[in-house]
């Protein structure tokens, strides 16, 4: 694909097979802010070509190829800018994409994510104790092995969800809460 500048308008050119295709950004997955830019750079490009500035013609060739990055980046190909100014043909290369070296941290968001590990964290002793205080009315034994096969059945979601950026609170949650469900068996069970 080719970035350029007709009639005041960005176009990509690009061949399809039948012959070379010219589109507009704004039909492509570019995003609204990206195809904005790319329709001001048009115009103050056109307005250098007509001669209206001339000492911006550096400022429009740089921008130029900085979209053309960003479109480059944005479909994931090589884009060719043509310079408006110059006439000049470059060929843009898509960046890598970032390593998790690269990309910058987020914060983490403790207050928030405290306050629904400690919301779980009760739901889950609620459940758990009421359930084997209700089983145990029954059979002792049935008290101990529901907390067995809930805390069997809830380990693999804990052990997936633990590096999931909002579910990691949630599993905080749960696996306090059957720790604490098993603090509290013995009680259960003996008294």
């Amino acid at each position: 694909m080719e970035l350029r500048v007709r009639n005041e308008r960005p176009v990509l050119v690009g061949t399809d097979g039948t012959g070379n295709r010219e589109v507009d950004p704004d039909t492509l997955p570019l995003g609204g802010e990206l195809a904005g830019a790319l329709r001001e750079w048009a115009k103050v490009a056109a307005a250098v070509d007509r001669g209206d500035a001339d000492a911006a013609a550096d400022l429009v060739s740089r921008r130029g190829a900085q979209l053309a990055a960003r479109v480059a980046d944005a479909l994931g190909r090589p884009v060719e800018y043509a310079d408006p100014v110059t006439g000049e043909v470059v060929v843009v290369e898509p960046s890598p994409p970032p390593t998790a070296a690269e990309r910058p941290a987020e914060p983490t968001p403790w207050s928030t994510g405290l306050t629904v590990a400690a919301f779980v964290l009760v739901v889950t002793v609620i459940a758990v104790v009421s359930l084997a205080s209700t089983l145990h009315e029954t059979n002792p034994l049935l008290a101990l092995v529901s907390n067995v096969v809930i805390s069997a059945g809830l380990l693999p979601s804990i052990w997936l969800a633990r590096r999931v950026a909002v579910w990691r609170w949630v599993a905080a949650g749960v696996a306090g809460g059957i720790v604490l469900s098993w603090l509290a068996l013995p009680f259960i069970l003996f008294g």
